[in-house]
């Protein structure tokens, strides 16, 4: 049973990869899951600098999903390269390292800094805001996003870029083309939707920063739709994210067209969910008579 696919030149063992901000490092999980059996490890977004990000509470649960208003903290790319990325190469697993900035410069060091130290790919994630254009986030302004990738693209030497679609936009198709025109290798998508939460009883927001971005189950019917939409914009792999709990959620996103696939919140429900999931393929296959993942790609009928 072959569960290989291809992102950009880069070969996964299997579809399912971790959500970049689930999954820490891939240390802080690694006494729960064999990191070998992965796809690939999508470490916490890393910043040049560290950031400190909100102030609690920055998470709440949701019906069937979660808010979070972590504001991207982490521990910056001098640590991550010191102390995060050495235990993550003692395995056999590809790692890709989302990255954020809030200029094009900054997404270029760190793109630079991390192909030269030898990552597997490069995960951008826009949701940032661009200072020099007046608080406009990359990934909800075409041009702007097309330019950013095009710069990063051209810094990169050995590793493949994928870009992480927001899903605040009038049309996912649009973006994803831009995205595939600027020279990215493939794009992920969905990142969260803004959402807030209310507590009836102290009237006031469950969040700290009052509103946050909603993950899990509830957003997957939204997520599975994009994923349709965007692979059929594109020829680039599309990544499905949002809402993936089991091994028929991941059907669904590749029968939608993804490639492969991020496990998010569910790591939190069950730290080796991206591994029941791996078995839950192979089950599915075995039941179906299908001797290749490739084959449910894109296979929706209808």
């Amino acid at each position: 049973m072959d569960l290989t696919v291809n992102i950009g030149n880069l070969k996964l063992r299997n579809p399912v990869m971790t959500a970049s901000g689930t999954f820490g490092y891939g240390e802080e999980y690694s006494e729960f899951v064999d990191l070998n059996k992965l796809g690939a490890v999508v470490v916490k977004g890393i910043s040049l600098n560290p950031m400190e990000g909100n102030p609690s509470p920055r998470i709440c649960e949701t019906s069937c999903g979660m808010l979070n208003a972590i504001g991207l903290q982490n521990i910056g790319l001098k640590i991550f390269l010191k102390e995060k990325l050495p235990y993550l190469k003692k395995f056999d697993t590809k790692v890709i390292v989302n990255i954020l900035g809030s200029t094009s410069d900054e997404y270029i060091k760190l793109s630079e800094t991390l192909d030269d130290a030898g990552v597997d790919g490069i995960e951008l994630n826009v949701s940032c805001p661009n200072v020099k254009k007046g608080g406009i986030s990359f990934g909800t302004d075409k041009k702007t996003l097309g330019r950013l990738i095009s710069k990063v693209k051209k810094s990169l030497k050995n590793v493949i870029l994928i870009t992480k679609l927001s899903p605040n936009v009038p049309d996912i198709q649009e973006f994803s083309k831009e995205a595939e025109d600027a020279g990215s290798d493939a794009i992920s998508l969905i990142n969260t939707i803004p959402a807030m939460a209310i507590d009836i009883e102290t009237w006031k927001p469950k969040l700290a920063n009052i509103t946050g971005g909603l993950s899990g189950p509830a957003i997957k019917p939204i997520a599975v739709r994009m994923v349709w939409e965007a692979s059929n914009a594109v020829s680039i792999p599309v990544i499905g994210i949002g809402g993936i709990i089991d091994a028929g959620d991941a059907i669904e996103f590749m029968l939608a067209g993804a490639t492969a696939i991020q496990v998010g919140t569910a790591n939190f429900v069950n730290p080796g969910a991206s591994i029941d999931i791996i078995s839950g393929i192979e089950a599915y296959l075995k039941k179906k008579t299908i001797n290749d993942i490739k084959k449910v790609i894109g296979g929706l009928n209808g």
